[in-house]
């Protein structure tokens, strides 16, 4: 325990004391998100926050952390995705060769490491996954999660605050079960907690893709190695409502771009927090609500886990629609008042 809470502290100090420097830079070199139609903030702000969370992350790892069981391997693809989000964020990059570097880093995790599902866990009465269609799903897991990261960070603090949301719920899971990914897990919560510091609004300072990537690849390998310990009641259904919030918006916003007759991957402000936002409620308590909402799905399937994967899941699906159909209608009615 001793060990994790270094780590912890590690990743989270060197994470505070240096993004006041990276905004230095940031400014003095013109490293800025300009505001636009899609954006939120009205002013200039540095965009490589992502540096210190994964020199945080990567130096607490290498320092106080067990560099087994795939740790090597998810720590090379995160060095990828970190390389290709800092080009990102100072000289723009393809949407094709930020996929090409997912693809290397999933690669390597999966085939060098074997990180991948090989169960359903029986989830709609599936169990043991054949080895090609493992392959194929953790593929999609893996960039899934990745980009779900990415996409949802469009409002001060909604970023860093899921992904420390997340880290530190897995992190709980692989310290109870004795497994080197707690370090892992904590090391990025620490990270993303001083960066938060100067994220949470009004953010001096955005993660940026790097920061994005990185903390949405290491989130991936993560569930699945949750998913692979299967000691854990209706791990499926617990995983998924530990990242209900990013897996919802992004499977959400990518329908309606499709229904549209629009590409999935074009950028609009169709985002669950974009309406709330449009409801009148301030980032503040837009925070608020996402993160409580995320906890509860949380709270509900953990303390429900005896009804199996298929229930809970079922439910949550419900639970869910049932709370789009409620915004929409707010949103109907806010329209018809102005």
């Amino acid at each position: 325990m001793w060990n994790l809470t270094l780590s912890f502290l590690w990743a989270f100090l060197l994470a505070l004391f240096a993004v006041p420097s990276i905004i230095h830079v940031a400014y003095y070199k013109n490293l800025l998100d300009e505001p636009n139609h899609r954006t939120i903030h009205s002013a200039s702000t540095p965009r490589l926050g992502g540096l210190a969370i994964f020199t945080g992350f990567m130096s607490s790892l290498m320092i106080f952390g067990q560099l087994n069981s795939g740790i090597q391997q998810l720590m090379a693809g995160t060095l990828l995705l970190f390389f290709i989000g800092v080009k990102d964020d100072i000289a723009t990059v393809s949407a094709f060769k930020k996929f090409f570097i997912q693809i290397l880093a999933t690669g390597i995790v999966m085939f060098l490491a074997d990180i991948r599902i090989t169960s359903f866990q029986g989830f709609l009465g599936i169990y043991e996954l054949e080895l090609g269609f493992s392959y194929v799903f953790t593929f999609l897991v893996i960039v899934g999660v990745t980009n779900a990261i990415n996409l949802i960070d469009g409002m001060d603090g909604l970023a860093g605050s899921i992904v420390l949301l997340i880290s530190l719920i897995f992190g709980g899971y692989f310290y109870y079960f004795d497994s080197p990914y707690a370090y892992v897990a904590f090391a990025l919560a620490g990270g993303v907690l001083g960066f938060l510091r100067y994220n949470i609004y009004r953010a001096t300072v955005f993660m940026g893709d790097t920061g994005s990537l990185v903390s949405g690849f290491i989130l991936a390998v993560l569930a699945i190695q949750i998913l692979e310990m299967q000691q854990i009641p209706s791990a499926p259904a617990i995983v998924v409502s530990i990242m209900i919030l990013p897996i919802v918006d992004t499977l959400r916003v990518f329908a309606l771009r499709i229904f549209n007759g629009r590409s999935p991957f074009y950028p609009d402000k169709n985002h669950l927090h974009h309406q709330l936002l449009t409801l009148g409620l301030s980032q503040i308590k837009v925070l608020s609500l996402l993160i409580i909402f995320n906890l509860m799905v949380f709270g509900f399937n953990y303390f429900n886990a005896e009804m199996g994967n298929n229930l809970l899941i079922g439910i949550t699906a419900v639970a869910i629609v049932l709370v789009m159909i409620t915004v929409q209608i707010m949103l109907k009615a806010r329209k018809l008042n102005v």
